[in-house]
């Protein structure tokens, strides 16, 4: 089967000896042209699709768009594309995993943000959430690989330790079944060497550029030695294409020639 193929490829590339650099991308057209780069996975970015779709960000998107958006990116290349789908939807586990696979998707992002308030899913209701997909994983044939996000580093959410929360939750959603943990926005050398060392699992960062509003990351060959098996980042490529199209726009619009 192709897609126990991918999948297993895509776990793979997690314990390889560099890390998995994977770049998020939003259409068919950049998938391709990251592959064509020599990726050897791809990821998506749920606030590219979004946009793209002409929705913001956070689940405002409806599933539909979203797995019909994962579907085109899959079909164009002959990669694994794991898939950002938020906080899965509200969608029950056997639907989600049902959805992935039909849209040809090998890993997904599950993250512990509770889209309907303002704060976390409790981690223990999120362990339970990410034992059900890896249990309809496991009765779909196919090893989805499991990113599970932990957002305990999100600026705008009040949490009193940040380092120690996204080591409680990482353990218990890696306990649960998720293959790698995805501490969202934590950039600290020495909390990128923390949940490296406290967590029994790949852990993945997502790279921030210096002069970010965000905390910049350490750069890529810094997270290497810190041991970071994985690397994303996030809508920032859709954010840099979208900055070099308005460039050339106002070149366009002010009369000159834009190439």
């Amino acid at each position: 089967m192709d897609a126990v193929r991918l999948a297993t490829t895509l776990r793979e590339l997690h314990h390889a000896e560099h890390p998995l650099i994977l770049p998020n991308v939003w259409d068919a057209s950049s998938a391709r042209a990251a592959e064509q780069a020599g990726f050897p996975a791809l990821a998506t970015t749920s606030m590219g699709v979004a946009l793209s779709l002409g929705y913001a960000d956070h689940e405002a998107a409806p599933p539909e768009e979203m797995f019909a958006a994962v579907a085109r990116i899959s079909r164009a290349v002959s990669v694994p594309v794991t898939a950002d789908i938020e906080a899965g939807y509200g969608l029950p586990a056997e639907e989600v995993v049902d959805r992935l696979l039909s849209a040809g998707a090998v890993g997904c992002n599950l993250e512990d943000s509770d889209h309907n308030a303002t704060g976390l899913v409790g981690r223990t209701a999120q362990a339970d959430r990410l034992a059900a997909v890896r249990a309809a994983s496991e009765a779909s044939g196919v090893p989805i690989v499991i990113n599970a996000r932990v957002d305990s580093f999100l600026p705008q959410l009040v949490v009193e330790d940040r380092l120690a929360d996204a080591l409680e939750r990482g353990r218990a959603y890696v306990a649960a079944g998720a293959d790698a943990v995805f501490p969202l926005f934590a950039a600290a050398e020495s909390d990128v060497l923390a949940l490296v060392e406290g967590l029994d699992a790949p852990v993945n960062i997502a790279y921030v550029p210096p002069g970010s509003k965000l905390p910049a990351t350490p750069g890529l060959a810094r997270l290497a030695e810190l041991g970071v098996r994985r690397v994303s980042f996030g809508g920032g490529l859709h954010a840099a294409a979208e900055a070099s199209l308005r460039g050339v726009l106002a070149t366009i619009r002010d009369g000159r020639d834009p190439y």
